[in-house]
């Protein structure tokens, strides 16, 4: 992709305005933690006070939106301590330029690398960069810093107080989550009606587990519904590929896929029965039809064989999940235990190792952190030097925008400019209209913040208006000249953007030379999953409790990584370093195949006594084998070979003593094995496409 198309496609995505499901009690909550902060401070202090002191609830309930499963009050409470300490260290420094530059450059450092503990932690830790480029326009003074310190973390408790004594919708994400994983799974089962070998995207299922990791006290007072069902979700997942698939499962054609058809259509109804049941915390409503194959004594009529023991499970897994989101039967019905989610103290040593492993040049983190910290300070240096009042607007705008991948920080900077535009011409031309006085300042600043929490999940140029209009109120309010305010904030935030997006050009982190080790990574996950699986089969009553299941994470993970690394390689102006289109499209559905032969034999794995298959562990640790070579022929741009795993499977006998299921599984996975390693083949130079491009979601 050009410079030139990829500077258009993130503009156009930068402003792009969404429908999404808005929260106006949330966001009304928000914002009445912002008004209690400013009308505290004007009542006790000054206008200016109360503006800047203003910005430790505003970031606070920033934080409160972002996507995370820890309580919202834990949320405020972190962002307001970062901030705290930020504002009061930032005061200290304040009146030595040199020393406040190294402690700024110091500072961004830090937040960049905070980054690798996931996007909510970098994003608080970006604001508490923001507070303390903020704090410089004030006095400078210990008693001072300390004070305002305290406003800033007074506001953080203000939001983390509204929040305790005004609860909205209690365990709402989590019921979303939960909720939308078995909708996911009952779009799964309509189009495996159509489409036998339809691919499923595991997304809603690793969201669900997410929100299934609570705390110790979370644990004892979740809703009773919440218990178990992630489990019987992840259960239902494989048993549905199973049923549909036309090589271990139904028949392609005939009565047998008819009946097939008709179990997948039911079993579509009561998913998302359930998943409506769990969302509202309601009574599930099954159809009549639904109802009378969930009580159906023999519900695989028609079926034969391996289709005919999924159906069966299926039923017997539906009628479960819809006990379990009724709150009745046993608790230990699926077998589930607390996923605890470890304190801030036991996640600490976690934490250093993972940002530790971040250390490293090619590391897209590292590199973000080393341009944050460079551009906030050489934005903080032109701020102070240009003829402009409010220089801080310049870095400010830089590392509210910067981001470690090229895509998000391009359009992230297109917006932010264009909403900041929009949201001060709109503030002006009230202020001019209406000529506010101090306390109608203080309430129109209210109502933009207000309108900024509403419409956050809308549009980064939306909130980006809204919080404009917010900056010019605060100011108005200070006594600040709308002239001079208009024209700094356009200029300076359009400087801080080009300041983002020259440092992302000069010192870039591109996802397209590292496109063939997330392949190699995913490749690796997805042969230990399946070999696993395989292990399960090949030895049940010594079957590991919990290694497929720690495999298929693994291969989710993977699969994620890669997916997120093609999207962010599609939108790069890089020249071809890593794999054509077609070859990403062309691995993508190979691996997708394998991963589905897991999926299938997943589904059908042997009780304790069950015999042994004493092939499939030979050949899962041919597989591992292959696999580890593999691996390394794809980093090094050479195809794989996988003859090996043939020879092996060739020593298979044809018609084994154990399930036909895995000797089948074995032939698909070594085709598929196959495909992929021609997908992987050099090609000519005239064949070669810029890389990028989105596969077909992997079957995990």
């Amino acid at each position: 992709m050009t410079w030139l198309r990829a500077l258009r496609e993130t503009a156009r995505s930068g402003l792009r305005v969404e429908r999404t499901r808005l929260e106006p009690l949330v966001a009304l909550r928000a914002a009445c933690g912002v008004a209690i902060v400013i009308g505290l401070a004007l009542w006790l202090w000054s206008p200016p006070v109360a503006a800047s002191s203003a910005f430790g609830a505003f970031a606070a309930g920033v934080a409160t939106f972002q996507r995370s499963w820890r309580p919202r009050p834990v949320l405020a409470l972190a962002a307001g301590a970062g901030l705290a300490l930020s504002t009061f260290l930032g005061y200290l420094a304040a009146s030595h330029v040199a020393l406040f530059v190294l402690l700024l450059a110091v500072w961004a450092f830090a937040a960049g690398m905070a980054w690798a503990l996931g996007p909510t932690t970098g994003m608080v830790s970006a604001l508490t960069v923001a507070v303390m480029l903020v704090t410089v326009t004030l006095p400078t003074s210990v008693l001072s810093a300390l004070q305002h310190a305290a406003l800033v973390g007074l506001g953080a408790l203000v939001q983390a107080a509204l929040i305790v004594v005004f609860p909205i919708r209690r365990w709402g994400a989590q019921r979303d989550a939960l909720a939308d994983a078995f909708a996911a799974e009952a779009d799964y089962a309509r189009r495996l009606r159509h489409d036998p070998l339809a691919p499923f995207d595991p997304a809603a299922l690793m969201a669900a587990r997410s929100a299934a990791v609570v705390t110790a006290w979370q644990a004892r007072r979740r809703p009773e519904e919440l218990h178990g069902n992630r489990v019987l979700a992840e259960r239902i997942r494989p048993v549905l590929a199973s049923l549909a698939d036309p090589t271990v499962g139904a028949a392609a054609e005939g009565p047998e896929r008819d009946r097939a058809r008709e179990v997948l259509a039911v079993a579509a109804t009561v998913l998302d029965a359930v998943a409506r049941a769990i969302r509202y915390g309601v009574a599930v409503r099954v159809p009549e039809r639904a109802d009378a194959l969930l009580r159906d004594d023999a519900p695989g009529t028609d079926l034969t064989g391996a289709a005919r023991r999924s159906a069966t499970r299926l039923v017997s897994l539906l009628s479960a999940a819809v006990e379990r989101a009724e709150g009745s039967g046993p608790s230990d019905a699926t077998g589930t235990a607390h996923l605890l989610r470890p304190s801030v103290g036991e996640l600490l040593p976690t934490a250093v190792r993972t940002v530790r492993r971040q250390v490293r040049w090619d590391s897209p983190v590292l590199r973000h952190a080393m341009r944050l910290s460079a551009v906030a300070a050489a934005g903080y240096l032109l701020g102070t030097v240009l003829p402009l009042g409010h220089g801080y607007w310049a870095p400010l705008a830089a590392v509210m925008v910067m981001r470690p991948d090229f895509t998000q920080t391009y359009e992230r900077g297109v917006a932010r400019f264009a909403g900041s535009l929009v949201g001060v011409a709109l503030a002006t031309g009230i202020t001019q209209a209406a000529h506010p006085g101090t306390y109608a300042f203080a309430a129109l600043a209210v109502v933009s913040i207000g309108l900024m929490y509403l419409l956050l999940r809308v549009g980064y140029v939306v909130a980006q208006a809204c919080v404009g209009g917010y900056v010019v109120f605060l100011l108005g309010m200070g006594g600040t000249q709308l002239e001079q305010t208009v024209r700094d904030r356009v200029l300076l935030t359009l400087l801080g953007g080009v300041l983002a997006m020259a440092a992302y050009a000069v010192f870039p982190a591109w996802e397209t030379p590292r496109l063939r080790d997330r392949l190699a990574e995913w490749i690796e996950a997805t042969a230990g999953y399946v070999a696993a699986v395989m292990d399960a089969h090949a030895e049940p009553s010594r079957r590991r409790p919990g290694a497929v299941r720690r495999a298929l994470l693994d291969l989710r993970a993977a699969g994620a990584a890669w997916d997120q690394a093609v999207a962010r390689a599609d939108a790069e102006p890089v020249r071809h370093r890593g794999m054509s289109r077609s070859a990403v499209r062309d691995a993508d559905a190979a691996l997708s195949a394998v991963g589905r032969v897991g999926l299938v034999m997943e589904a059908h794995q042997p009780q304790k006594d069950a015999s042994p298959v004493p092939q499939a562990a030979r050949f899962a640790g041919a597989l591992r084998q292959a696999t580890a070579v593999a691996a390394g022929e794809v980093k090094a741009r050479r195809a794989p070979d996988w003859r090996a795993l043939r020879t092996e499977l060739d020593r298979w006998p044809s018609d084994p003593a154990g399930d036909r299921v895995v000797r089948r599984g074995a032939e698909l996975l070594v085709d598929t094995l196959d495909e992929l390693a021609e997908a992987l083949r050099p090609r000519s130079a005239g064949q070669r496409h810029p890389a990028g491009g989105q596969g077909r979601p992997a079957a995990r």
